[in-house]
């Protein structure tokens, strides 16, 4: 683990370990992705001005009307995910790269998509300074993922189309899991699981993502 991931100080420490605290109380249990979480600055995934915000369990905004989705929604998914043991992750939608982050500290590769230039500029460099080193970025418009540098064991969506691509599971290992929001004035959280060539498909929670859009945007 690089140094800027281990050495927290003890007023971010306590701050880190409140969060972690309210994560457990709602019901995440998966000790490997509190502790990437409880390691991992949030303040640096954010504009300065919002940076004393970083540990509440609350979304904050990113620009370009993008938002850092709120920890439990992070533990969530990420906890979901990690069931299933994958080692190639595919993310469509970098945003800030906290998700990213979180999920690098967590199986050997991730292959992470964004539209907007400058977020992913930014995300990039964070990434950087937290030497993580196993992500490949890719700018793209299109909600199609990126099959060639697939099959993935899982393929994690941080923003929600009012259906399912029909190009994401397609993806997925045999075996593999993508974890999704779905559904546009009302979204389900949705796991699909790849049998062959079927897809199972369970609705978990509700939730509430931006939708995911097409189209670079520089």
């Amino acid at each position: 683990m690089s140094a800027q991931l281990d050495g927290i100080g003890m007023t971010s420490r306590r701050t880190r370990m409140r969060l972690i605290q309210r994560l457990q109380e709602a019901g995440i249990r998966d000790t490997k992705v509190l502790d990437a979480i409880l390691k991992t600055p949030r303040h640096i995934f954010l504009d300065e001005a919002l940076s004393h915000r970083a540990y509440e369990d609350s979304s904050l905004p990113i620009g370009h009307g993008q938002t850092l989705s709120q920890p439990y929604i992070v533990a969530r998914m990420t906890e979901i995910l990690m069931q299933s043991k994958p080692s190639r992750v595919l993310e469509l939608g970098t945003g800030s790269g906290y998700q990213t982050a979180i999920l690098a500290q967590l199986v050997e590769q991730v292959f992470s998509v964004e539209r907007i230039a400058p977020l992913q500029a930014k995300a990039r460099e964070r990434l950087r300074q937290l030497s993580l080193h196993n992500v490949s970025l890719r700018l793209a418009g299109r909600t199609m993922g990126w099959p060639e540098a697939g099959p993935y064991d899982a393929i994690l969506v941080t923003a929600a189309p009012a259906r399912i691509p029909d190009e994401l599971p397609l993806q997925l290992a045999e075996g593999g899991t993508m974890i999704i929001p779905v559904g546009e004035s009302s979204q389900m959280l949705t796991r699909v699981v790849r049998r062959g060539d079927d897809f199972v498909t369970t609705v978990l929670e509700p939730v509430r993502f931006v939708p995911l859009l097409e189209g670079v945007v520089r």
